[in-house]
């Protein structure tokens, strides 16, 4: 998802003049753009609000900050309501995420940074286990991450190439696995290949055990990247491109940098793949209009949706819509997602 907003390719973020829009509510513009998705203001006097409350008014010199395939597309087709199947509409009350276990393998200087993150979006009583066999992680987490509320962390040292000490973790009773290089301690191709090691290992463990922990790997060289996709979007591997791309849409559009420091950071607004029950009734055929309509009575901008059916196809995005039609006719399954722009 972050992939196709970073990526020159894919949808992208804009900002949009339309002054028809001055004096309506932010709420009103969520309905004002068939082929765009409007996540926020970029207002005359230069602040950014990603995804203010409904009722905020929008100025006179204020930009629209939108998801769209490219500026060509941004045409404001008017504040359209109909279309909306009221009585699709859910009333399910969001449920509060409950603690989670997440695997840290390998070590770097990244890992109390990662661990502190972290510690902003997990459910309290979540547990973080560490794992590494270079570097000084126990003293680095003593020293770093000292300030923890919601993450109690446990730190070891062993060999995590070592299919036997896998093993012995229960990899399979943990939710998310992060596997980082040990990029502090070995050039890129060495550390590269000993996180493939591990990835090889975690992999047969999820299909011999049929287990369904996320997998996010770390890997330096993108050449090796390549080599280590697996085709799932649970398993996904991490390198600088991202970086590289964040970097490149800043140069292009500098006030972009505000966007994706809030979309980046634990405060503020953020992007969320959420139950598919908690916004519509599934099983029924709407459009997607009726989505948004939802997601903006719980003061959220809806841009998109998840269908599991679609997982494990990378050619359909692993499942991932962004920014579709509003008028365009879906049918939400109760395993599916809504993916939103909303505060925590």
């Amino acid at each position: 998802m972050y992939a196709e907003l970073l990526d020159f390719g894919g949808v992208e973020i804009h900002f949009a003049s339309e002054p028809r829009l001055a004096g309506m509510l932010f709420g009103e513009a969520l309905m004002a753009y068939e082929h765009s998705s409007v996540i926020g203001i970029h207002t005359a006097d230069g602040r950014t609000l990603l995804k203010p409350p409904i009722d905020t008014p929008i100025g006179h010199g204020d930009k629209m900050i939108v998801i769209a395939e490219d500026d060509l597309s941004i045409r404001m087709t008017g504040v359209d309501e109909t279309g909306i199947d009221v009585d699709a509409i859910a009333d399910a009350e969001a449920q509060p995420a409950p603690p989670d276990r997440t695997l840290i393998v390998g070590w770097s200087g990244k890992g109390p940074i990662i661990v502190n993150e972290l510690d902003a979006y997990v459910a309290p009583g979540s547990q973080v286990t560490v794992v590494a066999d270079m570097g000084d992680h126990e003293a680095a987490i003593q020293r770093e991450c000292a300030g923890l509320r919601n993450l109690t962390v446990r730190a070891e040292r062993a060999d995590t190439t070592d299919r036997n000490v896998l093993d012995r973790l229960d990899v399979p009773g943990f939710d998310h696995v992060i596997l980082l290089c040990y990029a502090d301690d070995l050039e890129p191709q060495k550390a590269d290949a000993r996180t493939l090691v591990t990835l090889l290992h975690l992999r047969r463990i999820a299909q011999e055990r049929g287990a369904k922990f996320s997998i996010v790997s770390e890997m330096l060289d993108i050449r090796n990247r390549q080599l280590a996709e697996s085709g799932r979007a649970d398993d996904f591997i991490g390198s600088d491109r991202l970086v590289s791309l964040l970097m490149t849409q800043v140069a292009q559009t500098k006030e972009l940098n505000a966007v994706f420091e809030e979309l980046f950071t634990p405060e503020g607004a953020e992007i969320y793949l959420r139950p598919a029950g908690q916004y519509v009734q599934t099983g029924r055929a709407i459009s997607f209009r009726t989505v948004v309509a939802s997601a903006r009575k719980r003061g959220e901008a809806a841009i998109g949706y998840r269908k599991v059916a679609d997982v494990p196809t990378a050619s359909n995005g692993f499942g991932v819509v962004l920014n579709p039609a509003k008028s365009s006719r879906i049918t939400l399954d109760p395993d599916d997602r809504v993916i939103v722009v909303a505060e925590g």
